[in-house]
């Protein structure tokens, strides 16, 4: 057989913390009892070696060592231990399992099912075969829809984090909603309709981040006809005054200005001197400059100063023209504003630039008008829709104003759709993958649940369970002392019954009694060879008054006998005192060399490592092993904490309060048997000095913690009182019984060889 020797390390498992095997510990033997208080952690031990047998990975950091070498954690998945194990777990999850069900049979062997059996192991070993590549495919597969859920939650994370805006339908992007828009893309076959340029995708962000604007005005101005007025220009320019010229005035344009405004200004004041030199003015020189400055001319000069009237009114205008600020506009128009303005600008520069040469050719005909002037102005081409391209930017604008939501929204919209078709790639080949493991998946099931099939059929045709169960329905007549409970064979499995009916609300001891009876006779069970295998029994006593428990006791001795290796952990001290005396008489137990006995004690203790309450296991304490109540080994922990010289450690003494309550209440319990009620009135009732009686009492229910030791909500410093407490304590004993006191005290102190 291959046993368990010792438990090598055991890190992070329940209140074990960082427990490794002490080097002068003996190894565990073919029979095991480990005693222990509740909360240090039998509990834990059990379930790692249930992890065994069901082949699941253990809390915590796990390094068992066997026959055949070392078990670690992972090593627990494919182990190479027959182990069978009772403990809580068992119970609720076999026999009396959450939402019901009915008890799991127990299978022998028929007479004439031996070829069957045969090829049933052929089966199972096949379907554990597929269950293993099941197991993987599941892992594999496992992994491949992580991979694809982390890219979906990275791309909607993407999305979301672009597109979040107050009242954003974006906000609440998930997982989900990208999944099944890129399953749909995907369907679809091509998305690269849905992707966009940079440009495009640079207008539709300012378009998602834009505020609600107010609309602007469009451009009310017209660009005038430049070659219609060149035209117009160029025909003046052309034309000229017909007059009784004088010839000096006709080359002398800056002459002529000058004495035509002082021959107005003569005829005003009606003077016959010249207003310059005050001589007489010859009496034919008026008449001459009037006909020089006839009606024809100042007709013709008052034209022109008209036409340039009008064109530099059409200057103003172009001056004036009015255009929006771009910030006026929406983020995602600038660009094309900005264009237009632009060119308007431009247009407009030119077309007052071309007109301020007109005026200029007009203001130089004006100083000739009585030649034909040639018109020297080049023309700027000038694009006559560049107000239009502005009004229309402005249009979109001010549509955009009108529909400011459902524009906002279809572009946050176009952008998500861009980005879902930019991931989609990635996308498909992870959801290729996932497709693929889980079509591998599918296979190996169906493969599986067709072994199932047949293994069920041949199971069928060679169990015979009934045997069993009559056997266990005569182990419980014998147990409970009634037939009330039964258990009823139900298609592959059995039933619990009270009175041939379903049993409803069974009492803990119940349960513990069938589940006990129902584990001890699965040892028969053909699928587990218990000359060879480990058992485990965790508290199999728990709930059962002192009839059930010696009757416990007496079919676990019967029941295991033979078995391989044998575990059993327990907190009762009436069960361990059984075990124990059982141990005690096993054939070799009396050799001296610890390690060629059969059967070993340990016992599980706690302590405090930096605060922190952490189990271990050591060997059974000598008075725990040798006599016969839980009493001596108390006491024995209370007096030598009492007669310690200071040099136990704060955290040695956190176990000390607890040990105390149940020594003081074991003591007064035959001390003080007539009177009624706990620790408080039993206290009352004995003689002894108050003030130390309340110090005892204080102490105890401020520092223990009914029936384990629990981690402390308190100051560590507080309990440094309590070797002086304890003390009180034994003070308190001797002072009751004396003679009771002096014998404990001889039988705590007395040397190896005085015991034996």
């Amino acid at each position: 057989m291959i046993g368990i020797r010792k438990i090598i390390r055991l890190r992070n498992g329940g209140i074990f913390r960082d427990f490794q095997w002490p080097t002068d510990l003996p190894e565990f033997g073919r029979y095991n009892l480990i005693y222990g208080w509740n909360g240090t952690g039998k509990t834990t031990i059990s379930r790692i070696l249930r992890a065994l047998e069901l082949r699941q990975q253990p809390d915590g950091e796990v390094v068992l060592c066997v026959d055949n070498g070392n078990v670690c954690a992972k090593d627990f998945l494919n182990p190479k231990l027959s182990i069978r194990v009772f403990n809580r777990d068992f119970i609720y999850e076999n026999v009396f399992r959450t939402g019901g069900g009915d008890i799991p049979p127990i299978f022998v062997l028929g007479k004439e099912s031996i070829e069957k059996q045969q090829r049933l192991d052929t089966l199972k070993a096949q379907r554990t075969g597929k269950q293993q590549e099941l197991d993987a495919a599941k892992r594999t597969k496992e992994q491949a829809e992580q991979e694809l859920d982390k890219h979906c939650i990275n791309q909607a994370k993407r999305i979301k984090e672009t597109l979040r805006r107050k009242g954003s339908a974006y906000n609440e992007y998930d997982k989900r909603r990208y999944r099944d828009r890129a399953q749909q893309m995907a369907s679809e076959g091509d998305a690269s309709e849905y992707r966009l340029d940079a440009a495009t995708r640079d207008d539709l962000l300012r378009q998602h981040e834009a505020t609600q604007k107010s609309k602007v005005a469009e451009v009310s101005y017209q660009l005038p006809d430049l070659q219609q007025l060149a035209a117009e220009v160029r025909q003046m320019m052309q034309k000229t005054v017909v007059s009784s010229a004088i010839q000096n005035l006709k080359d002398d344009s800056v002459l002529a200005d000058w004495v035509r405004h002082g021959l107005a200004l003569h005829k005003d004041r009606k003077s016959n001197k010249c207003l310059f030199c005050e001589q007489p003015l010859l009496e034919n020189r008026l008449k001459d400059l009037e006909a020089h400055f006839n009606t024809e001319y100042e007709r013709f000069l008052q034209g022109l100063e008209d036409y340039i009237r009008r064109l530099k009114a059409l200057e103003e205008q172009a001056a004036g023209v009015k255009l929006p600020h771009r910030t006026e506009l929406y983020d995602d128009l600038a660009a094309e504003y900005d264009g237009a303005e632009q060119a308007l600008r431009q247009a407009l520069d030119a077309v007052r630039k071309c007109i301020s040469e007109l005026i200029n050719a007009l203001n130089e005909k004006k100083s000739q008008p009585f030649r034909a002037l040639p018109l020297r102005v080049q023309l700027a081409s000038v694009d006559n829709s560049v107000v239009d391209r502005v009004n229309n930017v402005i249009r979109k604008h001010n549509k955009a104003c009108d529909e400011f939501d459902q524009r906002v929204q279809e572009a946050r919209d176009r952008l998500a759709l861009d980005m879902i078709a930019e991931s989609l790639e990635e996308f498909v080949q992870l959801q290729k993958a996932v497709e693929s493991k889980k079509a591998e998946v599918d296979r190996i099931s169906k493969k599986i649940e067709e072994l199932t099939q047949k293994i069920r059929q041949l199971e069928s045709d060679i169990v015979e369970h009934r045997r069993p169960a009559e056997e266990l329905n005569e182990d419980l007549r014998k147990y409970l002392g009634h037939d009330e409970l039964r258990l009823e064979i139900q298609d592959t499995g059995y039933t619990i019954t009270r009175h041939g009916k379903p049993a409803q609300n069974l009492s803990e001891g119940e349960m513990t009694a069938i589940a006990l009876l129902y584990f001890l006779k699965s040892l028969e069970d053909r699928g587990f060879d218990k000359n060879n295998g480990i058992v485990v029994l965790d508290d199999p006593v728990s709930s059962l008054d002192a009839h059930a428990l010696y009757l416990a006791f007496a079919f676990i001795c019967q029941r295991t006998e033979g078995c391989g290796q044998l575990f059993i952990l327990t907190h009762n001290f009436t069960f361990f005192r059984q075990v124990r005396n059982w141990f005690h008489h096993l054939k070799g137990q009396r050799k001296s060399d610890i390690t060629k006995r059969p059967a070993r004690f340990y016992m599980l203790d706690c302590a405090y490592e930096n605060g922190i309450r952490c189990s271990r296991i050591r060997l059974l304490d000598p008075l725990l092993e040798q006599y016969e109540s839980e009493y001596h080994y108390l006491f024995a922990r209370i007096y030598r904490a009492a007669m310690d010289t200071g040099t136990a450690s704060l955290e040695q003494n956190y176990e000390l309060p607890n040990m105390a309550r149940r020594l003081l209440e074991a003591f007064l319990a035959f001390r003080q048997p007539a009177t009624s009620g706990g620790l408080l009135q039993k206290m009352q009732a004995i003689v002894f000095d108050e003030a130390e009686k309340n110090r005892i009492l204080r102490f105890l229910h401020t520092h223990s913690h009914s029936d384990a030791v629990g981690d402390p909500g308190h100051d560590p410093s507080l309990l440094a009182e309590a070797g002086s407490v304890l003390k009180d304590l034994l003070e308190l004993i001797e002072t009751q019984d004396k003679a009771h006191y002096d014998e404990m005290v001889k039988l705590v102190t007395a040397k190896p060889e005085e015991e034996d």
